[in-house]
Order: structure tokens, then sequence, then C-alpha cells
């Protein structure tokens, strides 16, 4: 009997935030609200995060996570919808995860999407990794905890649009 079941490339999170979208957009998009994205190690980066929101465009960003781990991440742009929707390579130069912008798409893909309900905004982010990946390789990204990553990060947010922080 063969085994024919494929390990799951991808992962859905979903949050509501008490803030409105073009404000949780603006988190997302403009370097001196992207705060939220470092995580909670002391000292916080002091390199600037760097952003270019146009599609090719380079989003990176320093996160530290203890005195022994630092790296690089980011994105490049594939799809802006202002307000709505962000689509990105995952990864940087150089970085974690590596990207190269000449092969976009051997990169994980990260489509974050933003809706109005009820005066509230529902936040989606949705993780592909690349269809070329083997099975192996697939479950070497889901062990290094990348959808806890983005779970803890994107929890940063909405706790500061919990707590009433302005997260524009």
């Amino acid at each position: 009997m063969t085994n024919t079941a494929r390990t799951r490339r991808d992962f859905t999170l979903t949050w509501t935030l008490d803030s409105d979208p073009a404000d949780v957009y603006r988190a997302w998009t403009d370097p001196d609200h992207l705060g939220w994205f470092y995580n909670d190690a002391q000292p916080l980066p002091t390199e600037p995060i760097e952003l270019d929101l146009r599609v090719g465009g380079v989003w990176r960003q320093r996160m530290v996570i203890d005195e022994s781990t630092a790296y690089t991440t980011g994105g490049v742009y594939r799809e802006i919808v202002p307000g709505e929707k962000l689509v990105f390579s995952w990864g940087a130069t150089g970085g974690w995860p590596e990207l190269d912008p000449e092969r976009l798409d051997e990169s994980p893909v990260v489509t974050v999407k933003l809706k109005q309900v009820d005066g509230r905004t529902k936040l989606t982010v949705h993780v592909e990794l690349p269809a070329e990946l083997s099975e192996e390789q697939v479950e070497e990204w889901l062990s290094l905890g990348i959808q806890e990553g983005w779970r803890d990060t994107v929890d940063r947010l909405a706790a500061a649009a919990e707590r009433g922080a302005t997260v524009s």
C-alpha cells in the first residue's frame, strides 16, 4: 500500500482587532509603526526598518530573539491593495528565511487580508510554502515553528489593539 498523503504546505491564522482596517494596514506598512513586529527581547534592534511599499519593493527588519539569536527578515511585495491586502514573498537577502530576489517563487508567500466587520478588523494571515519543496523540506519548515512564530508575532499587534494602544 502506498501512502499518498501530503503534508499540508500552508496555514491560516485569524484575529479580530478593535481597530479600524486603515490603522491595521498602517501598522503593517509604515516603518514608524512596525515596532509591534519585534519580539519582546531586550534590547530592541537599533537597525532602522527598511520599507519600500510598492510591488517589487522590499521590507527588511532586524529581529532579536535572545542574546545569541538575531536575524533580518522581511519580504518582497507582490500585491498591494491599500487598506485591504498585502502579499509578499517572505524572507530577506542575507536573512531568514533566505530570499533570492531573482527566485521569489522559491520563497514562502504571506498574504495579509483586512476586512471591516462590525466596526472591527478581521485580520487573516495566510502562509504558503513553495510547491517545489519536498515532503521532507516541508516537514523541516514546519518543525521550525513557523506557524507558532507567526501567531506570536501578530499576537503582539492584537495585544496592542486590545490594550487600546494605537496600532497605527
